[in-house]
C-alpha cells in the first residue's frame, strides 16, 4: 500500500533532483529519505531511483509515480488547509516548551500574534532546557519544543523534525571591557546548563586551556550578577542579554559559531494545524 509520507519524500526528491536537498526541505536526515524511498520501492515492486556517480535520477517508473505523488500531496495539503480553516484553528490547544531566554524574548510576541490570528487556540508554556523539552516532545506531553544547539552538539534522533528560527551569537561576559577568552585562562568561570557548559569547554579549548568552572547556574540574572560582583566570567548568547542585561558587565562578541535555535516537532509530517500555526507565529516574531 502506498504511504503518504513516502510519496511526499519521492515528490521532494523529484522536485530537487537531490536526496540532500529533499532532506533539507523536509527537515529529515538523508538516511531517513533513503529509508522512505527503499520502503516505497519495496511496496511498489518497482525501481524508482538510479544512482549516477554521486547523484541520482528517477527511472521512468519513478518519474511516473513522482508526478502522481506531487498531485496527491498537493491535494492532501489543500484539504488540510480547508479543514484547518473550518475546524482545526477555531478551537483546541498547543503546548510549547522552551528555554528561558527565548521564552522571555521571541515567544511573547509569537503568542500575541497567535492569539490575534486564532483566538480559539489555547497556548500552554513550560520552561525547560533542550534535553528535557525533547523528552517531553517524544512522550507527547508537548507539541512543539524550542531548543538550541551548537556545531558539535550530537544530532537529534530520527523522528524529530527541526525548523530553523535564528542564529544567536555568543558573548564573553566580564567585568572589564575589551577582554578575550584567552585573558581568563586562570579566572573562575561560571557555567550554565549542561549543553552550555559543553560549549564553554569547547570555546576555552580553542583558546588553549580548560576552564575552571567553580560556579554553576542556568539563571541568566544570577550569572550576570556574579560577573558584576567580580566573582568570575562566563559566556552568554545575545538572546539572554536581550532578555536581561545587568549594569556593570561587559559583553564581547566571540568569533566562534553562534548557537542555532530551532522549533522541533515529532513524528511524520504534516504537523497538526495548531502546531503549524504556532511555528509560523514564532518565525514571524523572529523577523519582526
Amino acid at each position: 500500500m502506498l504511504n503518504l509520507v513516502q510519496l511526499t519524500v519521492l515528490a521532494a526528491v523529484a522536485r530537487h533532483g537531490s536526496m540532500t536537498a529533499a532532506a533539507k526541505e523536509l527537515h529529515y536526515t538523508q538516511p531517513a529519505v533513503s529509508h522512505h524511498l527503499a520502503r516505497l520501492e519495496a511496496a511498489t515492486g518497482a525501481r524508482l531511483i538510479q544512482r549516477i556517480g554521486r547523484g541520482i535520477r528517477l527511472t521512468p517508473e519513478g518519474k511516473l509515480l513522482a508526478a502522481r505523488a506531487a498531485e496527491i500531496v498537493g491535494r492532501v495539503e489543500g484539504a488540510e488547509v480547508e479543514l484547518a480553516a473550518q475546524v482545526g484553528l477555531r478551537a483546541g490547544r498547543v503546548r510549547l516548551a522552551g528555554f528561558q531566554s527565548i521564552l522571555s524574548t521571541i515567544v511573547p510576541g509569537a503568542a500575541a500574534a497567535l492569539a490575534r490570528a486564532h483566538p480559539g487556540i489555547e497556548l500552554g508554556l513550560v520552561d525547560e532546557q533542550p534535553g528535557e523539552a525533547l523528552r517531553m516532545l517524544r512522550e507527547g506531553q508537548i507539541d512543539v519544543a524550542l531548543i538550541f544547539r551548537y556545531a558539535d552538539t550530537p544530532r537529534e534522533e530520527h523522528g524529530l523534525r527541526l525548523v530553523h528560527l535564528l542564529e544567536d551569537p555568543i558573548y564573553l561576559i566580564s567585568s572589564e571591557p575589551g577582554q578575550t577568552v584567552a585573558d581568563h585562562r586562570d579566572s573562575t568561570w561560571i557555567g550554565g546548563c549542561g549543553r552550555c557548559q559543553d560549549e564553554l569547554v569547547t570555546i576555552c579549548g580553542r583558546a588553549g586551556f580548560a576552564p575552571r568552572i567553580s560556579l554553576v547556574s542556568d539563571d541568566i540574572v544570577v550569572m550576570q550578577a556574579l560577573v558584576a560582583a567580580r566573582m568570575g566570567v562566563t559566556t552568554l548568547p545575545r538572546l539572554a542579554l536581550r532578555a536581561h542585561r545587568l549594569p556593570g558587565i561587559h559583553a564581547t562578541e566571540l568569533a566562534e559559531d553562534p548557537r542555532q535555535i530551532y522549533a522541533v516537532t515529532y513524528g511524520d509530517p504534516p504537523d497538526p494545524p495548531a502546531a503549524a500555526a504556532l511555528i509560523h507565529a514564532l518565525r514571524s516574531s523572529v523577523h519582526a
